[in-house]
């Protein structure tokens, strides 16, 4: 065990799709942990197919696939069940993210793992949770975002309600997973069974939305207007970011945009006060800041230490001085992809490197041989699984 791999040696059997579950099992191989990646023998994990192919990855599959190893198991038939237990065994962790009611119907619900495997930390992802009048409902990030609330606070100018387009649903039940996974670790060290986790998108998506809810709530459901200056605003050759939240911030704002006779004004001397008058202070701010360009803002708003950035798109964000400065970001190669892609180094893990294991996604089943013979079967066994359908070994590229 070390900093830079302290899960090494913790057997993890991954059966999960798309991006939540495989996430979880994603920052469990990043901190050492030995995953295995159980996909169907014909499509594979659905995330494959979303979105631009780039073999039989896509943008959202290698990010939630690096560091592990995968293989085709076709669970319908009795033969890949058997080979799926025989996976189980010694197994630490195990990440199921089927509609609830369905593994269990395949024989690998909690009671069943762990009267063979008392210990293992068993995960359940779902997208309403395993119980309640919505638990069988398929769901998916957007889906949960409009269950939640989050749609109906992004309302943009336009009057319209706007679903956000990163999956931060996903992502963060994924993250909420691994947190949840990492204490019942350490927690096991001193129990002498595991236990069951269950997680939802439902549920994460509350906790990633708890201070926007709360506020919401304890002020009768009304939407918090953004409060002047603070917002976006347009600039003579783009956007620009603001925030200011404290008084001396606005102090140091109207500093940078040489407006004292706006901050002589008592009716905007208070946030109360800015969101009361905050049409007639916006008269007076899009304007002037419309006639400026945003690296004269930014220099200026900076001079005073005004919180503000300017919009970037995703690849203006990939090309910052900053972020290759602070490492931020890995660019790797990937066999996947014809260029180098970038990876966002995990806190606290080592950072990505080119052809490791660590920064690999694996194609479908292309670890299935290897996997097979570590847990005991033959090469004669693995040529007739294979040839029943059972197991899909990949040809090496």
């Amino acid at each position: 065990m070390s900093y830079a791999a302290p899960f090494d040696g913790l057997k993890v059997v991954d059966l999960s799709q798309g991006v939540a579950g495989p996430y979880c099992a994603t920052m469990l191989a990043q901190y050492g942990a030995n995953v295995i990646k159980v996909e169907p023998t014909d499509t594979g994990d659905w995330s494959r197919g979303l979105g631009t192919r780039y073999g039989d990855h896509t943008a959202y599959s290698i990010p939630a696939n690096v560091g592990k190893r995968s293989i085709a198991l076709d669970l319908k038939q009795a033969a890949g069940r058997d080979v799926l237990w025989r996976l189980v065994q010694g197994a630490d962790v195990f990440v199921q993210g089927f509609r609830p009611g369905v593994i269990d119907r395949l024989g690998f619900g909690y009671a069943a793992v762990a009267a063979r495997e008392p210990r293992i930390l068993y995960v359940s992802v779902s997208g309403f949770g395993q119980t309640g009048p919505l638990a069988e409902r398929p769901a998916m990030d957007p889906v949960l975002q409009a269950y939640t609330g989050l749609i109906a606070e992004n309302v943009g100018e336009d009057g319209i309600p706007h679903r956000i387009p990163i999956i931060a649903i996903d992502m963060s039940t994924g993250m909420y997973a691994f947190g949840a996974v990492a204490t019942a670790l350490h927690a096991r060290e001193k129990l002498p069974h595991g236990r069951h986790i269950e997680a939802s998108l439902m549920q994460a998506a509350a906790g990633l939305q708890v201070i926007r809810m709360l506020g919401s709530y304890l002020e009768g459901g009304a939407a918090r207007p953004v409060i002047p200056p603070s917002g976006v605003y347009k600039t003579a050759d783009g956007w620009i970011s603001i925030t200011v939240v404290r008084p001396f911030e606005w102090e140091a704002y109207c500093r940078a945009l040489d407006l004292p006779a706006i901050h002589a004004e008592s009716r905007f001397a208070t946030t109360e006060g800015r969101q009361a008058h905050a049409e007639e202070l916006n008269a007076v701010l899009r304007p002037l800041l419309g006639a400026g360009t945003t690296a004269d803002w930014s220099a200026r708003l900076a001079a005073e230490r005004v919180m503000h950035e300017a919009l970037n798109s995703y690849t203006q964000f990939l090309q910052q001085p900053h972020v290759a400065a602070s490492g931020a970001i890995a660019w790797v190669d990937h066999p996947a992809v014809p260029q180098p892609i970038p990876l966002p180094n995990v806190i606290g893990a080592p950072s990505f490197k080119s052809g490791t294991p660590r920064a690999t996604a694996p194609r479908k089943g292309e670890h299935g041989a290897a996997i097979l013979r570590e847990h005991g079967f033959s090469d004669a066994t693995i040529a007739d699984l294979t040839a029943q359908g059972v197991v899909r070994l990949e040809a090496a590229t």
